[in-house]
This record gives C-alpha cells, sequence and structure tokens, in this order.
C-alpha cells in the first residue's frame, strides 16, 4: 500500500535518488522517505513499476479470502485453490517485469521526459530493449516480449489462461441461453395471446352457432331402478323374531341408495361439450354432427354422425388428441352400435355417481333372475342394473391395478350369492392368503370348510 501511495503522488520537484529537487516542500505524501522509493523504482523499472502495486494487491485480497476461511471453519479443500509454487509466482512477476519494460522501451516514446534517467522503461528495459532489437529486429522482438508477458501475468498474478477462457466462454453461453430461454418465454407469451384471442373468438363464433345449431336429442338421464317385490315385502318387519339359520339376509341391512338420484351432467354441459367435440374433431379435419347425448352414472355417451366420406378409423386414430384438446383423461370410441348408423364417443363425467350395492340387489333384475348363481355387476352406462349368471362363466378372473376396486367387486360377488340362494343351496370355499379379505365370512353357514388362509392346505380343501 505505500509503494502504491508513494508512486501515485511522485513529483519531479522532490528530492530523489536522481534528483535534489528545487529546494521546495515535498509533495509526496509519504514525505521525502515515499520520494526517494518512487524515484528509484521509476528509475530501474520505468512506468512497468505499476505491476507492483497490483500484484501486491492481489496478493493481500488472497490472504484475506485465506483468513476468513479459517475464521468461518472452511478448510482449504473445500474450497479449491490453484497451488503455485513460489519458485513459479517469483519466475514470473521477473519474466513480467522484463518484458513489460522492455516493451515500454521498444514501443512507448511519448512519457520519456518524464521519467528519472529521460527514457521508458527504466534502467532494466534499457538494457533487455535495445539487445533484443539488435538480435530479433522491430517485429521479431515484439512478439518475443508480448509471449513472455503473457506467460509472466499468469505466473505473477496467480491465474490460469485455458481457466480464464473456459470461464469466458461459460459466461457467453449463459448469456445466450439466458437470451435464447427469454426469447422463448416471450414467442410462448406471444402464442397465448393469440391462442386466447383465438379461443375468445371460437367461442363467439360458438355461442352464434348454438342458436342456429339443431339441438341434440338428450336422451331421458340416469333411469330410476325399479325395485322388486321383495324390498317392499321386507319393509314390514316381522311381528314375531323367528331364529332360522338359513334365512335370506334383507336388503335393508345394506346402506340404501338416496331417494333421488343426483344429476351428474347438466343438459347445458351436455350442449356444450357437444358443440366442443364437433369443434374440435372439424379443428382435426374431420367433420361430425351430435345427434344424441345418454348420460350414466359414470360416463356420458355422445352419439355421432360422420360426415360423408368421414371414416371410422380416423375418429378412432383421434381420441387420445381429442381427449387431450378436451382435458379429459381418456376417450372411449364406439365404432359401431347396433341398430344405428352413428358412432358414439364415451366421456367420463366430472362428478362420478356412487353405486350402492342395494340398488343392484333389490332390484327386479336381481330378483327376478333364476340362477342361485347370479351376481351383481353393477350399472351400464345410461344407470340400468346389470347381473350374470356366474353359472354360465367357464371362470371369473378380476384382475387390476392397486386401488381399482378388486376388494369391492369380489365383496359384492359374495353377497350377491348370500342375498341369492340359502346355506343349503349354495356352499363356497374362500381361499384367503392375506388373511385379509375373508375373514368376515368365518360364521356364515354356506362355507365348506373355515376360510382357508394356508395354501399347503388349499388343494385338500378344493
Amino acid at each position: 500500500m505505500g509503494v502504491a501511495l508513494s508512486l501515485a503522488t511522485h513529483h519531479l520537484s522532490d528530492p530523489g535518488f536522481t534528483t535534489s529537487g528545487d529546494g521546495g516542500p515535498v509533495l509526496n505524501l509519504l514525505g521525502r522517505p515515499g520520494a526517494w522509493v518512487s524515484d528509484v523504482l521509476l528509475l530501474l523499472l520505468g512506468g512497468s513499476v505499476s505491476w507492483l502495486p497490483l500484484v501486491g494487491l492481489l496478493q493481500a485480497l488472497r490472504n484475506l479470502a485465506r483468513g476468513s476461511r479459517a475464521l468461518a471453519g472452511v478448510s482449504d479443500d473445500a474450497v479449491p485453490e490453484p497451488r503455485w509454487p513460489r519458485l513459479r509466482f517469483w519466475g514470473g512477476l521477473v519474466l513480467l517485469l522484463c518484458a513489460s519494460t522492455a516493451l515500454e522501451w521498444t514501443r512507448l516514446y511519448t512519457h520519456e521526459a518524464t521519467m528519472p534517467g529521460g527514457h521508458s522503461g527504466g534502467i532494466l528495459g534499457y538494457f533487455l530493449g535495445p539487445l533484443s532489437m539488435r538480435h530479433l529486429g522491430f517485429v521479431g522482438s515484439g512478439v518475443l516480449w508480448i509471449a513472455l508477458l503473457v506467460i509472466g501475468m499468469s505466473g505473477a498474478l496467480r491465474f490460469s489462461w485455458p481457466r480464464l477462457a473456459d470461464g469466458i466462454g461459460g459466461w457467453i453461453d449463459g448469456r445466450r441461453a439466458h437470451r435464447a430461454v427469454a426469447r422463448e418465454r416471450a414467442e410462448d407469451e406471444r402464442i397465448g395471446e393469440m391462442a386466447l384471442r383465438e379461443r375468445e373468438q371460437q367461442a363467439d363464433e360458438i355461442r352464434i352457432e348454438d342458436v342456429l345449431h339443431t339441438p341434440i336429442v338428450i336422451e331421458p338421464e340416469i333411469v330410476q331402478v325399479v325395485e322388486s317385490k321383495r324390498v317392499a315385502r321386507e319393509r314390514q318387519k316381522p311381528l314375531f323374531v323367528e331364529l332360522h339359520d338359513n334365512k335370506l339376509p334383507q336388503v335393508d341391512l345394506l346402506d340404501a341408495a338416496p331417494a333421488r338420484l343426483e344429476q351428474t351432467v347438466t343438459p347445458e354441459s351436455l350442449e356444450m361439450t357437444s358443440r366442443m367435440i364437433e369443434k374440435k374433431l372439424g379443428d382435426f379435419g374431420v367433420e361430425v354432427r351430435v345427434v344424441a347425448a345418454a348420460p350414466g352414472p359414470v360416463i356420458t355417451r355422445y352419439e355421432i354422425e360422420p360426415a360423408t366420406g368421414v371414416k371410422g378409423s380416423q375418429i378412432v386414430n383421434l381420441a387420445k388428441d381429442l381427449a387431450r384438446s378436451l382435458s379429459l383423461v381418456s376417450i372411449r370410441v364406439v365404432e359401431t352400435i347396433p341398430g344405428k348408423t352413428t358412432m358414439a364417443l364415451e366421456l367420463p363425467n366430472a362428478r362420478r355417481q356412487m353405486i350402492r350395492l342395494s340398488e343392484i340387489l333389490g332390484s327386479t333384475v336381481y330378483n327376478e333372475a333364476g340362477s342361485m348363481l347370479t351376481i351383481a355387476l353393477g350399472k351400464d352406462i345410461v344407470g340400468n342394473p346389470v347381473v350374470a349368471d356366474l353359472a354360465k362363466m367357464p371362470h371369473c378372473l378380476v384382475a387390476g391395478t392397486t386401488g381399482s376396486g378388486k376388494s369391492v367387486g369380489i365383496n359384492a360377488m359374495i353377497l350377491s350369492l348370500l342375498y341369492k340362494a340359502e346355506g343349503k343351496d349354495v356352499r363356497l370355499i374362500l381361499i384367503d392368503p392375506k388373511m385379509l379379505e375373508m375373514s368376515v365370512y368365518e360364521d356364515i353357514p354356506h362355507l365348506l370348510c373355515p376360510v382357508v388362509t394356508d395354501m399347503k392346505q388349499a388343494g385338500n380343501a378344493l
């Protein structure tokens, strides 16, 4: 710091090694010692003496950073720093000063009068400059000293030119990537604004078309399940309780369905979705017309009439694209409907209706089924109860992912058998290796043997 201050405040009128001064006050901020130090350094190195404060400042900053890391408890290994041998540092500093003074003597002439000794580059430059000019010429000496200056800077200032080039290249690449991201974001915003204007314009067109569009036929909403005579008969509780082991359980033991079924899809939603289907398929180049809509408890079926020349395979291939356009998980395409010339699209409802087992077991369809092995499967797409005869099935496999309802389906099938037949008519063997699903059926009279939980005994039971 003292050297830098003495050099910064050097004045020609101050006394020094090369001059006695003009007898006036010393203008150097460090007084007579500062004037002498600055005069000697300028005499030896000329203007190249400026490298010394720069190197000293960088070294002080490195020592300060190393001390801060030590106080913070961070080892030098955690913060990697290039290790330069002292020989390389001092050699680089000497090489830097030699090259700089020689270049100063051979290239800079404008400020010779202000330098002690009357020439640029100091005594060191006065010795090296003419020597290189005599042997290498003006151009050759310039190339040599510039190359040595670059090498000396790397050693004295303790940095790596390849690493510096990598850093500059990384910064340039980062700026390019930032600009590319900014351009992409601006392009996305522009496309989004255009899409928003287009959607608003399409919405206005759809509203205008709705006035002139032929209204679709909305089939009756989810049908009410017709109760069987058994349900009405069981509403009257017996006056005297009779204990019969094989008596059929009553339907009212199950949770009853609501008296009025909830509306899963409104007529306005059906109309709007129908127009959206026509519009989205039209955007894909497929002209169709929605002619009917049948809402169900879980899905809604839209019957579509393709225009002349439109193949059914075109609509099938667009199922995923149409589902994405309508913000749905999936769409099922029914290519042929028996007795009709139309196709159908089955879309999942936003709000599903809860289907109670009591609805199916209390329906006329279930109670009028003659088979003792009648099982309840649920409802079809329009809400009609669906039952099946297990005796007509060679095998019945229930499969699905976790949480898809396998256990619910199996329990519904077993309860269907228990509500249809007494223990003397239908016998069961239940095998439950997980010891979770079938334990509730331990005491029913329909079991041929206790619930099998050991797979080694399953073969004996069968």
